[in-house]
């Protein structure tokens, strides 16, 4: 572990970086690439598979609450970036693309609006159909770990598949979200993400609608609010302080997820674009890998020493059933 350490920080001097060497593991957790697990007591059946049944997305229709939505109007915004940091994530080259107008969520999909629609839906996530999903080793105490430490990914072993772990049991079976009702909703899975958005007559955004949405109206900026990191020495978003995966300082506040409202908006009024939860789009990752979904902004386990991705250009990818604990959402809707 030492070496993986000394190893990320000489990542620094490299003007391009490696995406496999800086990774905090979070692609790796794919529910149909059981062979990242270690060893595994227990196997999934195809009959487990959960679909997407439209009876409970249309048993109860609600429309967008568009005040907490912003417009976002048609025009020609940066897609990509020149400046690519992580090559084998395709984050280039920079280009212009034609959007549409479209309104997004202000904020991620928070766990009261979540549970509002698996109420008002009898939904059932894909989490709590397989019976499991993925967590950080930090949210585990030492005995837990020790005990479940034949269930951890491959190659990032700080997650754990844990049985009973869920939206509304975030850190396990004896976990609940009573205390962080207004913290974005975590172990949904792209198809999850897609039913709730359904649900609100909305859809999920495109990665270029996402992309555009993150400059706020700018272009050749690196983060939602410009190019510095630490303006002022302000903390903008909500990203790993510390030597990870063993110490997160929060100096930011915050050690997991942070309410939805939290740090500043960017100028067109987006909160948490970056850091905080990882969120879903529409785009597939490629058209050899159509089950793999890209997902944008990064997460509060996201570090510039190892997983430099809550840059508005970054990108990574996970299969369309995957969850885990820092794996959000936000909608948006055409015009």
């Amino acid at each position: 572990m030492l070496l993986w350490f000394l190893f990320s920080f000489s990542l620094f001097n490299k003007s391009v970086y490696n995406a496999e060497d800086i990774s905090c593991g979070c692609g790796d957790i794919n529910r149909n690439i059981y062979k990242n697990i270690f060893v595994s007591k227990r196997t999934i059946d195809s009959t487990e598979q959960c679909t997407l049944k439209s009876e409970m997305v249309t048993n109860e229709f609600q429309s967008t609450p568009e005040n907490d939505m912003v417009l976002v109007s048609g025009g020609e915004y940066q897609f990509g970036t020149d400046d690519i940091i992580i090559e084998t994530d395709k984050e280039g080259p920079s280009r212009i693309v034609k959007i549409n107008s479209f309104y997004l969520d202000k904020y991620e999909v928070s766990n009261i609006d979540f549970y509002h629609f698996a109420k008002s839906t009898n939904y059932k996530t894909e989490a709590e159909t397989f019976g499991d999903s993925f967590v950080f080793a930090l949210f585990l105490n030492r005995t837990f770990r020790e005990e479940l430490k034949d269930f951890r990914v491959g190659q990032a072993p700080w997650w754990y598949k844990i049985d009973g772990a869920d939206w509304n049991h975030p850190h396990g079976p004896d976990s609940n979200i009573k205390d962080i009702m207004n913290h974005p909703v975590i172990h949904v899975s792209w198809r999850d993400a897609v039913a709730y958005c359904l649900w609100r007559n909305a859809r999920l955004p495109t990665e270029a609608e996402w992309e555009a949405a993150c400059r706020g109206g700018h272009r050749n900026t690196k983060y939602p609010w410009g190019d510095k990191l630490f303006p002022d020495k302000k903390y903008m978003a909500n990203i790993w302080q510390g030597n990870f995966p063993n110490h997160n300082s929060a100096k930011d506040g915050y050690i997991g997820t942070s309410p939805v409202k939290s740090f500043l908006a960017n100028d067109f009024g987006f909160y948490n674009m970056a850091g905080n939860v990882w969120e879903w789009t529409q785009d597939s990752w490629s058209k050899d890998q159509p089950e793999e979904k890209v997902k944008k902004g990064g997460s509060y386990l996201c570090h510039r020493s190892y997983c430099y991705r809550y840059r508005c250009s970054a990108r990574s990818h996970n299969t369309e059933d995957s969850s885990a604990g820092n794996l959000g959402f936000r909608c948006a809707k055409s015009l």
